[in-house]
């Protein structure tokens, strides 16, 4: 993977962590920043336009939580990768985080070859994954727009994360049909990084409450399936 002019934010209170993970980033070819504070993620992000955006969650001012809910909440980063890399390991807060649109979530520790495959693996499943030339949906009132990465339903538009919109997009593609969880991981994840059926969860019941319509039905103990 070509990681030259891919440009990383790190968010971090610890200055070790941050001193260790900007330079294994660095030695991998990315162009690193980074923020001791929440306040501080949000002025270089809205700067600096990365790429990619590490958010440790228990940070001063803003914790990384609430910065990446601004940050979903603007337009202009709603297609930005953020990874929240935080001690915080119980179910819970890995939840939490995906929730509010994270792409991916680590807990501490972590070795550096670890974060920074894990990191290598993000870019690559987001380049892999552009939908890029395939065909508008239409399906009564909901349209989703692939070049755009744009979702609307009533002709207005909705505001999904990247992996969000792939999962909707996925499902939408053969109306009716039953996608097992393992055909969604490998579709919409890829095989690049190890995410939990939690995970497929999350994503579709945040699908569900930003579109306000009820088009994706649960197979228990098998996957989903689109339907209106």
């Amino acid at each position: 993977m070509d990681s030259k002019g891919k440009k990383i934010l790190i968010a971090d209170d610890e200055p070790d962590i941050l001193e260790i993970i900007q330079y294994n980033l660095q030695k991998e070819g990315y162009d690193v920043l980074t923020a001791k504070d929440g306040d501080e993620a949000l002025t270089k992000a809205r700067s600096n336009n990365p790429d990619l955006i590490v958010l440790d969650i228990m940070m001063p001012k803003k914790n990384g939580v609430e910065v990446c809910e601004i940050l979903r909440s603007q337009p202009s980063f709603k297609d930005t990768l953020i990874l929240f890399l935080t001690a915080l390991s119980d179910e819970g807060s890995h939840v939490r985080g995906l929730e509010t649109g994270a792409d991916d979530y680590i807990s501490k520790p972590v070795s550096p070859k670890i974060l920074v495959s894990r990191v290598n693996a993000l870019f690559r499943r987001t380049t892999a994954k552009e939908p890029e030339g395939e065909k508008v949906i239409r399906i009564d009132n909901l349209e989703i727009d692939p070049v755009k990465f744009e979702a609307k339903v009533d002709g207005k538009a909705v505001v999904l994360a990247k992996k969000e919109f792939e999962l909707l997009y996925l499902l939408a593609s053969k109306p009716g049909r039953v996608f097992l969880r393992n055909e969604i991981l490998n579709q919409v994840w890829g095989n690049d990084v190890i995410v939990g059926d939690r995970t497929i969860d999350v994503h579709i019941r945040k699908v569900r409450q930003k579109l306000g319509i009820d088009c994706i039905t649960t197979v228990k103990g098998v996957g989903y399936k689109f339907d209106i």
